[in-house]
């Protein structure tokens, strides 16, 4: 008697992302991407962020549409809550990475996902920016991430998919380690 596997399919070509890494390796300098956002304020705490194009593989891209992201602060910050605050957006981020990850990992080792959820919560003494204490960082004081994964793997199998997908994190390595940012005004 011979079983016959269904393929697995989480929807991601991992053919083409092996492929492009592959390609690559072997031209460097088109691997160098610049992502751009543009943010225009709207009124009080609220603005609109636009994301349309980018930089990469040595030319000016852009999205099939522009994409717009909304920030504001919520009423007991005394703001209009218009939208998530920046902050939020930042572990929206990082969840979104960090699931993208495991999907595309799960695809390239054979698991077929059937759900895949992250809680993210971030700790932050808002003292900071509000000026209330010099001491008191501006950022996140401790970030946690918590999956609930189901999927035709092993215990095992599944904390690795999300290691790796840790391992590759744009966002996760953001947060986790000093990044150069230049502010200037024009």
């Amino acid at each position: 008697m011979s079983t016959t596997t269904a393929p697995v399919d989480n929807g991601v070509n991992t053919e083409a992302l092996l492929g492009a890494r592959d390609a690559l390796r072997e031209a460097p300098a088109a691997a160098q991407f610049t992502w751009r956002a543009t943010s225009e304020w709207v009124r009080g705490t609220h603005s609109k962020q636009t994301i349309d194009r980018f930089v990469g593989l040595g030319a000016e891209q852009q999205h099939k549409k522009a994409f717009v992201l909304e920030g504001d602060h919520p009423e007991v910050f005394a703001s209009e809550d218009h939208a998530p605050t920046p902050v939020e957006t930042v572990l929206a981020a990082l969840a979104g990475c960090l699931t993208a990850g495991v999907a595309a990992v799960a695809q390239n080792r054979g698991i077929q996902l059937r759900s895949v959820k992250a809680v993210v919560e971030g700790d932050h003494d808002i003292l900071g920016i509000l000026g209330g204490d010099p001491e008191v960082r501006n950022g996140f004081n401790d970030v946690r991430v918590t999956f609930d994964i189901d999927a035709d793997a092993s215990k095992e199998d599944i904390a690795a998919l999300v290691a790796q997908s840790q391992k590759r994190s744009a966002v996760f390595d953001a947060l986790t380690n000093p990044t150069n940012v230049t502010v200037s005004v024009a």
